[in-house]
This record gives structure tokens, sequence and C-alpha cells, in this order.
């Protein structure tokens, strides 16, 4: 069997003469929700455990972990980081499961960005 080599005017023409293109349409993957993680401010965890938590499961430095304590403390709560769910949800057990573990009634939530 011979085979010769495909030519323009083997293929099929469009209906204004023009060769047809197929186009492929790609879906766009979309990004998974993120979620922010808080601290929330009480009257009984001291500040230097709320800094140990921040360095420790938000790996922060020492000057970062904070700032942050310092606006929990003063505004009532601080967004400690935005993660996917299930980032973020890992890191709310972990910190209220350290806390409980301490004595401590630290308050660790999350919420859709």
């Amino acid at each position: 069997m011979i085979h010769r080599p495909l030519q323009m005017s083997d293929k099929t023409d469009g209906p204004d003469g023009d060769a047809s293109i197929l186009t492929k349409t790609r879906s766009k993957t979309q990004r998974p929700p993120l979620y922010k993680v808080f601290l929330l401010n009480d009257d009984y965890t001291p500040m230097e455990f709320v800094v140990h938590v921040l360095e420790r499961f938000f790996g922060l430095n020492h000057a970062q972990a904070f700032e942050i304590m310092l606006t929990v403390h003063k505004k009532g709560l601080a967004v400690v980081g935005v993660f996917s769910f299930e980032v973020a949800e890992t890191k709310v057990a972990q910190v209220m499961d350290f806390a409980r573990r301490h004595q401590h009634p630290l308050q660790c939530t999350m919420e859709k960005e």
C-alpha cells in the first residue's frame, strides 16, 4: 500500500470555502474556597501562651506572633491565617486541643473568606 501526503485540497471546506477549524474549549479549574482562621480574646489565657500557639501552629516568628497577640487582645479577635478548608479545620482543631490540654479557654474559629 502506498501512502501519499495529505494535501490542502484533501481537507473538507467549511460553508464559506475555508478549511474547518475545530476548537476545543478548555474548562477552567476553579480554585477551592479559602477560609480565614481567627483567634478570639478571653480574659484568662496568658499572652505568652497565645504567642506560643501562633509560633507553633501558624509558623510565625516571635515578633509576628507578638503583634497578632496584641491585636487579639485589643480588638477581641484577629485573622491568623487563610487556608484551604482542610488545613483551616486542622489548625482550628489543633489549637483548640492544645489549649484544652493546657487548661486555657482560648477559642479558635474559621469562616469562609
